[in-house]
């Protein structure tokens, strides 16, 4: 099986921030409070490096249909409540879907600290 290997397009436009997306306030649903009450509960203590961050995601889904990057925004959103550190910090982010059966949804994640690998392989420069 061959495998296709396509190259790096570079927009030449910003990227538009979630926060510019949207007319007026954005108001936690109640789903959300209840999401973001519940993980921050849930999870361990962690150490969180000093300085940039890599966020690797496992995203378990039971509908092969759920977008990868729905859950993105509120969980890592939640993170940064939990572990007190400004998810500006995350300079590399590595996400992988995988299909699981009913009732094993789920995020899987790793914090550590960023080790560049990509940016001085980059065709377009720094």
């Amino acid at each position: 099986m061959s495998q296709t290997s396509n190259p790096w397009v570079k927009t030449n436009h910003k990227p538009l921030s979630a926060n510019d997306s949207y007319y007026g306030k954005k108001t936690k649903t109640a789903a959300y409070r209840k999401y973001e009450e519940a993980l921050i509960s849930f999870l361990q203590d962690l150490e969180i490096p000093d300085g940039r961050l890599t966020l690797h995601i496992l995203v378990r889904y039971s509908n092969t249909r759920s977008d990868i990057d729905n859950c993105l925004k509120p969980f890592i959103d939640v993170l940064q409540k939990r572990y007190l550190f400004n998810d500006s910090k995350i300079f590399k982010l590595g996400v992988e879907k995988q299909v699981v059966k009913r009732g094993d949804d789920e995020i899987i994640f790793k914090l550590s600290e960023y080790v560049p690998d990509m940016v001085n392989k980059f065709p377009y420069g720094n």
